[in-house]
């Protein structure tokens, strides 16, 4: 599966379902997801603009054993910017594992997709960038 193919898994992922929550590397508490949506909307109402989840499902597993990955998908997610809008802010999130095989590499090591997303706590992007 090419590394494009795996950035669109992990936009794909950002949809809708939490499940419980357990803790993760360094202790950080993370929630149980499918997908990352819940996770923006808790960055959004979180007092210090973050969320820490791992991803399960059918998805994660197919990743995890296509990359033979020592461990599972964390994703992370920071708000960089709160917007005028009420409920919208400028979103970094990364999604991220250990012990990624890739073809081209010869050894195992962490692979992370990261990107920006402008979100808003209705599921929409915010009306003006102020």
């Amino acid at each position: 599966m090419p590394v494009t193919t795996i950035f669109r898994a992990a936009l794909i992922a950002v949809g809708a379902l939490a499940l419980p929550a357990h803790a993760a590397p360094n202790a950080i508490a993370r929630t149980e997801i499918e997908n990352a949506k819940p996770l923006l909307i808790q960055a959004l109402n979180a007092k210090d603009g973050e969320a820490h989840g791992v991803l399960v499902g059918e998805m994660a597993e197919a990743i995890t054993g296509h990359f033979a990955a020592t461990s599972p998908i964390f994703i992370d997610v920071t708000t960089l910017k709160r917007y005028r809008q009420a409920g919208c802010a400028r979103l970094n999130v990364t999604f991220w594992q250990e012990g990624v095989r890739l073809p081209e590499t010869k050894t195992p090591r962490r692979q992370t997709v990261e990107f920006g997303i402008n979100y808003c706590l209705d599921g929409l992007p915010p009306k003006s960038l102020q």
